[in-house]
């Protein structure tokens, strides 16, 4: 999953980086208002968290512009300022939720999966198809209720998937989503990870949750055979 972080505090940027790295997501981090605006508006985003008091462009203007410019993910703001005015307008602007600083990182790191898990339709952390339970909130998964052991990059594969239930895939997107850098697409790195992620999925090949579209990209239809 792919974040924006639009934060001008260096110390809080950098920090927060590192938190939503180590959470699993491809982050990209900016502290500048004007910078922040076209990134919000040209990158393929999961969501945003934006500081209010950006430099060169404010926290709300950039909030309008990407809604104006119809991009549809979560957004949620943080900001020093306590006044219910100052939330009621952010809210008002389009963002999603609020959150005001001083705040811990973890209650931060809850509120982006819960935004996510909003975006996706579902209210639990805890989703569930067919044999395979996935908790997005403490990132256990399991088939058949025995533990299923993932790397770093198939988890994210299958985090994305699950959010985007039957939804056909491209593998430009799931490279965009899942690294930070530019992604090459003539790379097979993702056929590499969606390979080992098929086999642990379906061992036995009776499942086939993962479906291939010839020329158009990959689609998660769970009980559905390929």
């Amino acid at each position: 999953m792919r974040v924006l972080l639009l934060e001008d505090e260096t110390t809080l940027r950098e920090n927060l980086t590192d938190r939503l790295r180590a959470e699993g997501f491809a982050v990209d981090a900016v502290g500048d208002g004007v910078e922040g605006a076209y990134f919000a508006t040209e990158y393929p985003l999961d969501l945003a968290i934006v500081d209010l008091g950006l430099p060169g462009k404010s926290g709300l203007e950039v909030v309008k512009e990407l809604r104006q410019a119809d991009k549809r993910y979560p957004v949620l703001i943080l900001t020093a300022r306590d006044h219910w005015q100052d939330k009621v307008e952010a809210l008002d602007s389009g963002a999603d939720d609020y959150l005001t600083k001083p705040f811990r990182t973890e209650e931060l790191i809850a509120r982006v999966h819960a935004l996510l898990r909003r975006a996706g339709g579902h209210a639990s952390s805890e989703l569930e198809f067919g044999p395979l339970k996935i908790n997005l909130s403490s990132r256990n998964v399991s088939l058949a209720d025995r533990p299923l052991e993932l790397t770093q990059f198939e988890y994210k594969l299958l985090e994305y998937f699950v959010l985007h239930p039957d939804e056909v895939l491209s593998k430009m997107q799931l490279n965009e989503h899942l690294y930070e850098d530019d992604a090459d697409p003539e790379s097979n790195v993702i056929e590499v990870i969606l390979g080992r992620l098929r086999k642990k999925l379906d061992p036995d090949g009776k499942w086939k949750p993962i479906q291939t579209l010839r020329g158009q990209g990959y689609r998660f239809s769970p009980g559905e055979a390929d």
